[in-house]
């Protein structure tokens, strides 16, 4: 009986030693300020620290640490209160985290294999011979426009000189053009070498495209705020809405087509290469 006890007693004592040596050993890894503390969880400096990245001032540190702890401790507030509230089998996740799994290491290998089997050049024959073989797919919705755009106050002694050589084919009008607005527009681009949606043009006027384009005039679209300044479109050239839209918009549309295509095509042939691998070597077997 005294043997009993005593053997007790030491069991006891190795016991708490033991709790005592882990909980030593859990504040050596976790020698580190505690931040926050959500249920059981706590948040580490040094946990928060990774988040925040450095530059930031005072003020935007202190406003993002706020918005990850609060974040952290919603997330592990659900946890505990999921683990205290669902059934064990509401709880077992083991068949989605399979799940998941599984898809993670298939997509993982799919992008691996085409990186290295993808065919990444396209050639322009190939996009002009898409292009011409699928022309009812690009029949565009809206207009789109090559286009110089001008914001300059009403009163600026350079806005009517700009105005004119904005519409010029010279080069050196248009660098003119630009040099001018630079020091006394308040917004100038060109893009006369490339085409954007009328829609897109007409958020620099703030308004609709068909309102804007109903104000095309000679080449020129010019509105008035009302507040002192005025917005210049010069409108290189236009695709009406409903007619078919020039190759060069298209390409990059076409190019990711093409891409899709190769992209599909190579799954289609490794997933049908491991069907037949797998039944060569009886490794996949219909009963």
């Amino acid at each position: 009986m005294v043997f009993m006890r005593l053997r007790t007693i030491i069991s006891a004592g190795i016991l708490l030693t033991c709790l005592l040596s882990c909980e030593r050993i859990a504040n050596f890894i976790h020698d580190d300020e505690v931040v926050a503390k959500a249920g059981h969880e706590k948040l580490y400096r040094s946990k928060l620290e990774e988040y925040i990245p450095s530059g930031l001032s005072p003020e935007d540190s202190t406003n993002l640490a706020l918005q990850y702890i609060k974040s952290w401790a919603t997330e592990r507030l659900f946890v505990e209160m999921a683990e205290m509230q669902l059934s064990k089998a509401e709880k077992d996740v083991s068949r989605e985290l399979e799940d998941y799994r599984n898809s993670l290491l298939r997509f993982r290998y799919e992008q691996r294999y085409l990186n290295e089997r993808l065919d990444t050049v396209i050639t322009y024959s190939e996009i002009e011979d898409y292009y011409d073989s699928h022309k009812d797919l690009f029949i565009l919705e809206a207009p789109i426009v090559k286009a110089r755009f001008l914001h300059i106050m009403k009163d600026s002694p350079n806005r009517e000189r700009i105005v004119k050589k904005m519409s010029s084919d010279s080069y050196e009008d248009l660098m003119e053009a630009d040099s001018l607005s630079y020091s006394s527009a308040l917004k100038y681009f060109d893009y006369s070498d490339r085409w954007i949606t009328a829609p897109a043009l007409a958020k620099e006027f703030e308004t609709d495209y068909a309102t804007m384009l109903s104000g095309l005039k000679n080449g020129y679209i010019e509105m008035d705020t009302g507040q002192g300044d005025l917005r210049v479109a010069y409108i290189c050239d236009i695709r009406r809405g409903g007619t078919l839209a020039p190759v060069d918009y298209c390409r990059p549309r076409i190019r990711d087509i093409i891409l899709s295509t190769r992209k599909h095509a190579l799954f289609t042939d490794l997933e049908q290469d491991l069907l037949n691998d797998a039944l060569e070597k009886q490794n996949f077997v219909i009963y």
